[in-house]
């Protein structure tokens, strides 16, 4: 595994020759020591980021987009590598970093290299006698600050469209999981990507993260990450004048109606909440469900829930590994806590496995809760293994508790009527919407929300659309214009 920092094609220590811990949320065992980016790393990589870009921006966009399709059959190829690191790093059980994160990242690539050359200008219908045409530039230098919970998913979904749009990127990620993302650059830098174009800076958001924000030669600035910090961002950037893409918080409202397919609505509400332990923005993380079926669906989710092999993430047989770090463990066992002060009902488990092989790792039990729908662990994204329930009787009712938080990021819904499921995605408060699903996303479909889910997508030509800055040209072909000063 690599350790350094890359900067301008190598891999570097940082200039203070600081480091940090990265642990094994498995049993808290240290997996390496690595360089810790601080200011000066920055300004080092954001330096070899603005030498790279004028020839990296003026590279034909198809040659551009080879690279890309390079690196992701360069991570097919290195699929078991990538997936027991980002297991050990992370915690996500082996069996899904192989089978869906490492995947969907060299899909990703696999998209935005197609896309490199298919990201087209328009031209203009204006007054007789001009061509006016519009060009997509790339910005320059862009900063992207990535997250713990999935960070070599979200590498791509990053990386992928602002190189295939012709920027140079200083990616930050994060100080608990950079594991995968440093690999991600070796083998950039293997299958031919012109050093500087990609430079990695792990550290920590006091310091690496906010010296991305205030750099005056970094144009945009893409964060991924929770709401609070996402403000915090966004009043810095405005200092500089750059952009600011932010992806931040959910809190999932998952609407079950009386006419759902049980067996479907059951494993896909599962699937929602507990798929990489809850540490999820999109997470289904607030089941509402029809009085008429609330006990069936319950009693089956129960027992479904009760029945999730929680272990050791290495293992291919474990369904839920452990949460990411200890401190957001613990901050998911205090709304537990709240849970009860609430006046909330426990329905499956609501604490930490008693399996003695866990207990030095960051485990916890799979957890429903009944409550208020106005109670804080009802309002406020725990990012856990943690679900509240609430019960409805009416199509309004169901939306009035859906809308009812800040959060806009992700929704669904269970239905068989066809006119219901148009009505209620439509009404639902949510950058997306999932009807007889839940959690599917694909590189073609935008990611993100609204409200203080933030604003900017991820994904997609929006994604493109991020990462590029639209330049209009007039040329006056034949356009007989008369003197606007006759004297001159």
């Amino acid at each position: 595994m690599q350790h350094k920092l890359f900067i301008d094609g190598k891999f570097v220590d940082a200039v203070e020759g600081a480091t940090f811990e990265t642990l094994d949320p498995h049993d808290g065992s240290v997996l390496a020591e690595i360089a810790e980016a601080r200011a000066q790393d920055v300004d080092r990589a954001t330096a070899a980021a603005t030498s790279a870009f004028p020839a990296w921006s003026r590279m034909a966009a198809a040659e551009r987009g080879r690279l890309l399709l390079r690196l992701a059959d360069a991570i097919d190829d290195d699929v078991e590598n990538l997936a027991l690191l980002e297991t050990r790093d992370t915690g996500h059980p082996i069996r899904d970093t192989r089978g869906l994160d490492v995947p969907r990242t060299a899909a990703t690539f696999r998209y935005f290299g197609g896309m490199a050359d298919k990201f087209q200008g328009s031209v203009i219908p204006v007054e007789q006698g001009f061509l006016d045409y519009v060009l997509p530039e790339p910005l320059g230098v862009v900063g992207q600050i990535v997250p713990w919970n999935f960070p070599v998913m979200f590498t791509s979904w990053k990386l992928g469209p602002a190189l295939a749009a012709g920027n140079c990127v200083v990616m930050k990620p994060s100080e608990i999981s950079p594991l995968s993302a440093l690999r991600v650059a070796e083998l950039a830098a293997a299958v031919g990507f012109p050093p500087g174009v990609i430079n990695m800076v792990p550290g920590f958001g006091a310091s690496a993260g906010a010296r991305i924000v205030d750099h005056p030669g970094i144009a945009k600035v893409s964060f991924t990450g929770s709401t609070a910090v996402g403000k915090g961002i966004a009043r810095s950037a405005a200092e500089t004048l750059k952009q600011v893409h932010l992806e931040l918080g959910g809190k999932g409202a998952n609407i079950v109606f009386d006419d759902a397919d049980i067996s479907a609505a059951v494993n896909g509400t599962a699937f929602g909440i507990f798929h990489n332990q809850g540490q999820a923005c999109i997470a289904a993380s607030r089941l509402i469900v029809h009085a008429k079926v609330k006990d069936e669906f319950m009693e089956r989710l129960v027992t479904l829930t009760r029945s999730i092999k929680v272990g050791d993430p290495k293992d291919s047989a474990t369904e839920m590994g452990p949460l990411t770090s200890a401190m957001h463990r613990d901050r998911v066992l205090t709304h537990l806590a709240l849970t009860q002060q609430d006046g909330g009902k426990v329905l499956a488990g609501g604490g930490v496995p008693q399996d003695r092989a866990l207990a030095a790792g960051y485990y916890v039990e799979p957890t429903i809760v009944e409550v208020d729908p106005g109670a804080r662990v009802a309002q406020e994204e725990v990012f856990g293994p943690f679900m509240t329930v609430h019960t409805f009787t009416t199509e309004d009712e169901a939306l009035a508790i859906a809308n009812d938080v800040a959060y806009g990021l992700g929704g669904g819904l269970w239905t068989s009527d066809l006119s219901r499921a148009h009505r209620i995605a439509r009404d639902l408060r949510a950058g997306m919407v999932w009807v007889n699903s839940y959690k599917r996303v694909n590189p073609g479909s935008p990611f993100g929300g609204v409200g203080v889910s933030g604003y900017g997508r991820e994904m997609g030509f929006e994604a493109m659309r991020e990462y590029s800055s639209p330049k209009a040209i007039w040329i006056n072909v034949d356009a007989q214009l008369p003197a606007y000063y006759p004297r001159g």
